[in-house]
């Protein structure tokens, strides 16, 4: 006779109910205790019943695209900003549409607000453009005819070039000479706005009485325009550098203002774009160790990096100023680095950065540009009053909605309501401290609708127990005691449990990925709460039930255990009989 398998357990059979216990407890506790020990001893609330702030948008047409508001750059402008949001840890902010220009954001108290707001409309337009002037940055005085420049107090930011291959050095110098600065004026203009082909230039101002047309490029339209603009334009003044450029697309030549290494503000003429923001891969913040300051480093695209290496071919063939290429964000130049080489498929932006202003910029480029120019219609605080009430009585209703299934649980199971209300309590704790510990951990913030799902999982929880009571009562009405009716009923009970919480957090997935905002909240939740209904059943209900079944109260079917064989109907045992085979020889009969 072979020996029995003692190391395989028996379907049905108890196992370690006390093990299986005991590290459920320890996990229990290190999650209560890391709850504490992090400090936030409480879930982060959203906007709803936190209160925050609501930005209001209106969308303006790109420059060069009269039809560009519509569904598709809306839809976009919405991902993009929601993207930028959270790449702050802002979580739980709400981004979508209201009419057809419209965008509404509304960030949660207790978040950067401000960081924030600085983001969500920043189309973050970023060109690379070739520089064809640089001056001071105040209003300047007109020279005269012939002399070529436009400024009264010319400053070439010939800049020192990088020691590796990244640009992004800003070091403006006034050092070059006044007719070096005309040249490069009117080269730049004459190369970039009015072309005039076989025309003769002079260095020295008045060496002729019929100058030529490179002398005076003001006799152009576009041209005079262009310098009077540069001219006249005061980058000290902020009203001035917002309207300095507007309305521009990227192929035309422009005045801009940005800040020197010194602080000080300067004022450009800028060549056509040669490369966009759409073709920038990947930024980052970081600090640069040599240099002891922060920088923008960036990462083309393959297609972006064959531009940057054409740009910076061209230019480091250049005389300074022209040897630079501004890069120009919403308008502004943030930095001007010269370039002495070709350069390959990265770059940086330097300039006053602090750790927090190279993040946010990095963040912006990283995530995209916005298809459309936004401007800023209404900034409203929304207070947590409205919310409050709301979740005062969402609770409310909760609570009687749980002390209706106790009471239901007392006054049809008896005994084993108390096994039902210590699984609800166990589960009650494990989601509270890992909605707490999820708020710093991934941002998610509790709102009214994420509520509403803790709400729901009381019954999905309690159909759980429900389900694995009915089978052990059934397994008492067939005839077998307390002890094996509860481990015969198990296997059953579970694989109802799973399919049943299966479904629940499928529906919760498939709402979480197809919606967007509060109702997020809501799936979230509700999956949440259906795998730590599992975890429960599996982990606490299940051995606690094994270890009350030893006790004589339950075991031996008191009439308030719940398990009385003879409230449920209880069949006898069967017994079986040994049949007797009739004699074959008449004489035995």
């Amino acid at each position: 006779m072979a020996a029995p398998n003692k190391g395989r357990r028996q379907a049905g059979s108890p196992g370690r109910p006390g093990r299986t216990l005991a590290l459920f407890l320890i996990a229990m506790v290190a999650l209560t205790g890391g709850m504490f020990w992090s400090g936030h001893v409480t879930p982060r609330l959203g906007i709803d019943l936190a209160g925050g702030t609501s930005i209001t948008l209106q969308a303006k047409n790109t420059p060069g695209k009269p039809n560009a508001i519509n569904k598709t750059n809306m839809d976009t402008a919405v991902s993009i900003i929601e993207r930028r949001v959270n790449g702050l840890g802002v979580s739980e902010a709400e981004v979508q549409t209201q009419g057809s220009s419209n965008i509404i954001v509304n960030i949660p108290k207790g978040t950067n607000e401000k960081q924030a707001r600085d983001q969500v409309g920043t189309t973050a337009q970023l060109y690379f453009r070739p520089v064809l002037t640089v001056a001071a940055g105040g209003p300047t005085a007109p020279q005269p005819s012939g002399s070529g420049t436009p400024s009264g107090s010319p400053s070439s930011s010939a800049g020192n070039p990088s020691s590796d291959e990244s640009a992004g050095n800003s070091d403006p110098s006034p050092s070059s000479s006044s007719s070096t600065q005309g040249r490069a004026v009117t080269e730049g203009l004459k190369k970039d706005v009015t072309p005039s082909p076989g025309a003769s230039s002079s260095d020295k101002p008045g060496s002729s009485d019929k100058p030529s047309p490179s002398a005076t490029p003001s006799t152009d339209p576009a041209t005079a325009a262009l310098e009077k603009k540069f001219t006249d334009l005061d980058c000290t003044n902020q009203a001035a550098r917002t309207k300095a450029n507007q309305g521009a697309a990227p192929k035309d030549t422009i005045v801009a203002c940005g800040k020197n290494s010194g602080d000080q503000w300067e004022k450009y003429i800028l060549g056509p774009a040669e490369l966009e923001g759409t073709d920038v891969d990947d930024a980052k913040g970081v600090l640069d160790p040599q240099r002891g300051i922060w920088i923008v480093t960036m990462d083309f695209s393959s297609g972006g990096t064959k531009k940057f290496q054409s740009i910076t071919g061209k230019l480091s063939q250049q005389q300074p100023p022209m040897n630079q290429f501004a890069i120009v964000l919403d308008g502004n130049v943030v930095s001007a680095p010269s370039v002495s080489q070709t350069l390959g498929g990265s770059a940086e932006i330097s300039g006053s950065f602090t750790q927090q202003s190279a993040q946010d910029l990095a963040n912006i480029l990283s995530y995209g540009a916005l298809p459309l120019s936004f401007q800023e219609q209404s900034v409203t605080t929304v207070t947590a009053a409205l919310g409050g009430e709301q979740l005062e009585a969402g609770l409310i209703a909760g609570a009687i909605g749980l002390a209706l299934v106790v009471i239901y649980l007392v006054a049809y199971y008896r005994g084993l309501a108390g096994i039902a209300i210590l699984s609800l309590g166990a589960s009650g704790i494990m989601t509270y401290t890992i909605m707490s510990l999820l708020g710093p951990g991934i941002g998610f913030a509790l709102n009214l609708p994420a509520v509403c799902g803790a709400i729901v999982a009381i019954g999905i929880t309690a159909d759980s127990f429900i389900v694995y009571f009915e089978r052990i009562r059934d397994e008492i009405r067939e005839g077998r005691t307390l002890r094996p009716a509860v481990e015969r009923a198990w296997p059953r009970a579970r694989r109802t449990i799973l399919v049943s919480d299966f479904v629940s957090f499928l529906a919760a997935a498939v709402l979480f990925l197809v919606t967007v905002g509060k109702v997020q909240g809501f799936a979230f939740t509700l999956g949440l709460t259906t795998l730590l209904d599992v975890v429960v059943v599996f982990f606490f209900t299940k051995p606690v039930m094994t270890l009350l079944a030893r006790t004589k109260f339950f075991a031996s079917g008191h009439p308030w255990s719940g398990l009385d064989p003879k409230r449920l109907g209880a069949k006898p045992p069967l017994r079986r009989s040994r049949r007797v085979s009739a004699p074959t020889d008449p004489k035995e009969a």
